[in-house]
């Protein structure tokens, strides 16, 4: 299974790079290929270039602001939640997408 995402918050300090070190850490747990784009107050990092999102099996954004791009992921099933929300529950999330990947 592979994941993508893209993190971000209001100030684009703090939650975006924690959201993203969270979501990083559950998936390594979980053996789960992941990759990450932060947009944070300097831009974007990490970006995710077109083969990432074509070969992923699931988008996770954070809702908080907007994400710049997000046309990117049109036919894509992608998961909505605060940043916050993705920091305090990460683990779960990605045992939520391994039972639905499997299923």
């Amino acid at each position: 299974m592979k994941i993508v995402g893209v993190t971000s918050c209001p100030s684009g300090v703090a939650h975006t790079y924690m959201a993203a070190e969270s979501l990083e850490q559950a998936a390594k747990k979980a053996g789960i290929e992941i990759k990450v784009e932060t947009q944070g107050s300097s831009g974007p990092e990490n970006k995710l270039n077109p083969n990432d999102i074509k070969t992923a099996d699931f988008v996770i954004l954070t809702n908080d602001t907007n994400i710049v791009g997000k046309d990117r992921f049109k036919g894509k099933k992608v998961i909505q939640m605060s940043a916050t929300k993705i920091i305090e529950k990460s683990d779960a999330l990605m045992r939520k997408l391994q039972t639905i990947y499997k299923n």
